[in-house]
């Protein structure tokens, strides 16, 4: 299967997850796995969140910013991959001042 993240249309959504700003994805799922490219404008934030049945594979493409990893706060930078397993908690920060772009990947576990 071929995802064309090209040709899919963008969606903001405010305050995701209970985060700062703004998200923009464009988002596949079959109902049950997800793969998202996602944007993070500066100064928002993915909203805490527990990956209670899945788990979430984050590639930075560009930017940097921060993941607050369970209770760590790590610097996150393009090239780098945050990984979250399953019944861990993260949060996505952009806390720069240029957009932070990602692939992510959320499987079933």
């Amino acid at each position: 299967m071929i995802y064309d993240l090209k040709n899919e249309s963008a969606e903001v959504i405010p305050h995701f997850k209970g985060g700062d700003g703004s998200f923009i994805a464009k988002i596949h799922s079959d109902g049950v796995n997800k793969i998202i490219h996602g944007t993070l404008p500066p100064q928002s934030t993915i909203g805490r969140h527990t990956h209670e049945e899945d788990s979430e594979i984050i590639f930075i493409l560009s930017g940097h910013g921060s993941v607050l990893d369970d209770d760590e706060l790590l610097p996150l930078e393009a090239g780098q991959c945050h990984y979250c397993p399953q019944g861990h908690s993260h949060s996505l920060i952009n806390d720069s001042n240029e957009e932070l772009v990602f692939f992510a990947v959320v499987p079933k576990a």
